[in-house]
């Protein structure tokens, strides 16, 4: 975590405004909440608005699960935000994602025994990250694995959670209880 303590607080149920508690009823109806949505809970409008298009790249994108993952390990890590990594390393896992493959995500598109299409998608992620552009020979590459949509989701999934990391580093949003660290 880059900061130990919230510059915005995860706010509580009893302190959510009347459009806080209508954005959250999903949430609470599942049974837990997590910090980052207790967060955004300061700003309903932006949370409400935000929500449709992280809802889509979570849910509904036309990359797999583990692809999509993997991209999302991939940015969180190279933004140093612990909060997203220790996420989606559990959401990982549930999409079928080895520990080994999960740390592949730290050492990157140079590590020993990647696939072609996994050390392209993570090649994809560091150019965006540094760049804000995929190479033509990375996107020749994908080209051959992806159709025009999921690589339409491949950079929208990357920028994504590139802010998500930025939103999260920046208020300090804390871990929530049982999150995985960079230990994986």
């Amino acid at each position: 975590m880059r900061l130990d303590q919230p510059r915005i607080a995860a706010l509580e149920q009893d302190e959510w405004s009347e459009a806080a508690q209508d954005i959250m009823q999903p949430f609470v109806n599942q049974g837990r909440i997590f910090n980052i949505f207790k967060t955004l809970t300061n700003h309903p409008d932006l949370a409400k608005r935000w929500m449709v298009f992280a809802n889509h790249i979570l849910g509904k994108s036309t990359l797999s699960a583990r692809d999509r993952e993997l991209v999302i390990l991939r940015i969180g890590y190279l933004c140093q935000a612990g909060y997203e990594w220790g996420q989606h390393v559990l959401i990982a896992r549930e999409a079928g994602m080895s520990d080994e493959e999960i740390r592949s995500c730290k050492t990157g598109p140079d590590t020993q025994g990647l696939s072609e299409l996994d050390r392209l998608l993570l090649t994809a992620t560091d150019e965006l990250h540094a760049d804000a552009h995929v190479s033509d020979a990375t996107w020749a590459g994908l080209s051959e694995h992806y159709d025009t949509q999921q690589m339409m989701d491949l950079v929208f999934t990357i920028g994504q959670y590139n802010l998500v990391s930025m939103a999260l580093n920046s208020f300090g949003v804390q871990p929530d209880e049982g999150l995985p660290g960079w230990d994986v």
